[in-house]
């Protein structure tokens, strides 16, 4: 392509360039490679993005092979319509390059935001997977969720009047604190509740997927007093 030169350019004296190395080498899956296009491109990672009021955020999950979105696992919390754009998300990434997939509308400023991310950790070789031989198989990203295949999510609501509640942990939804003598937490009572509607789903009754699926973790029996953190 012939570039138009300004008047100044055009009438200085032609200087020869030096030595070109090209680009430096990043690491990708295990090779050290230095990229000229987006097919030089491989590997997996995560990343987060916000929208403009911050009142939700995405965590994208991207799996590259040769420049191209080979799988994605778009998660989202804070806001509600988020998870209508994360489905349309899910629609649009794989098979795109990931510069397409930078120039597309994700939908969502947060998962837009966090392609953005991505991107750069990527073409600059900050990957999860750039010192693995061959990078991660397709359906490597479903691991981040584990059994139930659920995101994993913490919520916790405190004040200073009254204290902390623990809602959600990476163990299940809360269903029970205990406190110590001191009215601390100590430890807590869950339901894992990705296992439990698996097991619903197979046949088991709710009561017996709810007790097969309770757990504690802390000193939970040690408490001098058990409450519920959503009975107010």
């Amino acid at each position: 392509m012939s570039c138009i030169l300004s008047n100044e350019v055009e009438h200085m004296t032609y200087v020869a360039k030096g030595c070109n190395h090209g680009p430096a080498p990043i690491p990708e899956e295990g090779k050290w490679v230095k990229s000229t296009q987006i097919t030089d491109i491989s590997g997996l990672t995560h990343g987060v993005g916000w929208c403009a009021p911050q009142q939700g955020t995405c965590k994208l999950t991207l799996n590259v092979k040769e420049g191209v979105i080979k799988e994605a696992l778009v998660e989202t919390i804070g806001c509600s319509g988020m998870t209508h754009s994360a489905a349309m998300a899910g629609e649009i990434l794989p098979g795109k390059t990931i510069l397409e997939a930078l120039n597309t509308d994700l939908v969502c400023d947060a998962i837009n935001v966090a392609m953005r991310e991505l991107f750069l950790q990527i073409v600059y070789g900050r990957t999860q997977t750039a010192f693995s031989e061959n990078g991660l198989p397709i359906g490597a990203g479903l691991e981040d969720l584990g059994k139930g295949l659920r995101s994993q999510v913490g919520t916790i609501f405190s004040t200073e009047a009254k204290g902390v509640r623990y809602m959600e942990m990476a163990e299940g939804y809360i269903t029970s604190l205990g406190l110590d003598e001191n009215d601390q937490v100590i430890g807590y009572q869950f339901v894992k509740v990705g296992k439990m509607l698996e097991d619903i789903r197979h046949g088991k009754t709710p009561d017996e997927a709810y007790k097969a699926n309770c757990g504690q973790y802390g000193r939970y029996d040690d408490a001098v007093k058990k409450i519920d953190p959503r009975e107010e």
